[in-house]
């Protein structure tokens, strides 16, 4: 009677985890679970600029090999106030070449006026009081001059600073903190930002059809290993994700600079895929099979300076 009973109870304990089983399945089970991973140089442990896409911070990093060189850095992990809060620029700094110029023409004119010479050297009496008046004008007509026509040159180009604008990445990073120290500039080109896009649609796929040979080929060593150790995690579950309707709605350049011989980019993107995830038997545990999930991340790529792939290196959640 005793053993029936108990053989009863682990019947329904058993029967009980398995119905409980899918709800210890993590609800973004896309590449990345939804995780900030990854090196950036560097920067690993710096928060990116905030871009239009991503107005706000950045997840600091969950993992990385890369050491924290200064775990109590200030700010990273705060929200960060995107262009419409950003404090304006003051004239000194917008046009730090006019802002020497007038005042050079300002300064030279009131030091012959305080050694009795007059604005330029002037003349004397009512003349002098008459040629000061039309020196200040032409000064003046001139120094605004120079504004608009460097206002003018400021405000060209499009929002990556390029020639051509790459198509599905419209916007530009707005006024932000200055970057972190170390490491030149990098132009970023239409045809990297279409190796991003591209790479984001070809990891979905590879991730969907767990090819990891293919992850090889896109993302760096530490990232195919993250990528591995969840796919394994789901498997000893007895779970699959399946990602599909992949596309790419908007993104644009956080920052790209170049350390130790190798280039990087960190590229804030918004996307929308089918994010699903079925048991065993092909029910479906988690997701939706008709609603798309839209997802807001900062993709970080790297490549040899000299040239070659961008891969992918890390992966941070937006705010």
């Amino acid at each position: 009677m005793k053993s029936r009973l108990l053989r009863s109870t682990l019947h329904a304990l058993l029967a009980a985890s398995l119905l409980a089983g899918p709800l210890t399945i993590q609800a973004d089970a896309r590449p990345g679970q939804g995780g900030s991973m990854g090196s950036r140089g560097s920067r690993t442990w710096s928060a990116p600029p905030v871009t239009r896409t991503t107005p706000y911070s950045t997840a600091p990093m969950d993992r990385s090999i890369a050491p924290r060189t200064n775990p109590s850095a200030p700010g990273y992990g705060a929200p960060q106030m995107g262009a419409p809060f950003a404090r304006p620029m003051g004239y000194a700094n917008r046009h730090p070449f006019l802002t020497g110029l007038a005042g050079g023409f300002l300064g030279a004119g009131l030091f012959g006026m305080l050694s009795g010479h007059g604005f330029m050297g002037g003349m004397h009496g009512f003349f002098s009081l008459l040629g000061l008046m039309v020196q200040i004008g032409l000064v003046v007509m001139f120094v605004m001059w120079l504004i608009r026509r460097f206002s003018r040159g400021n405000a060209g180009g499009n929002g990556f600073g390029m020639g051509a604008a790459p198509r599905g990445m419209p916007g530009a990073p707005p006024a932000s903190a200055p970057p972190p120290a170390g490491g030149a500039p990098v132009q970023i080109t239409p045809a990297d930002y279409q190796s991003f896009q591209q790479t984001l649609m070809d990891i979905q796929s590879a991730w969907n059809q767990q090819n990891i040979p293919a992850m090889q080929q896109m993302a760096t060593p530490e990232m195919v290993s993250y990528f591995n150790e969840q796919l394994a995690t789901l498997a000893s579950q007895g779970a699959r994700n399946v990602v599909s309707d992949v596309r790419f709605l908007q993104g644009d350049l956080a920052e790209a600079w170049r350390e130790n011989g190798m280039d990087y980019a960190s590229v804030a993107m918004r996307y929308s895929l089918i994010d699903l995830t079925t048991n065993a038997t092909g029910q479906v545990v988690d997701g939706s099979s008709t609603t798309p999930v839209t997802i807001t991340e900062v993709w970080t790529f790297v490549r040899p300076s000299r040239g070659g792939r961008w891969l992918l290196s890390a992966i941070q959640q937006a705010r």
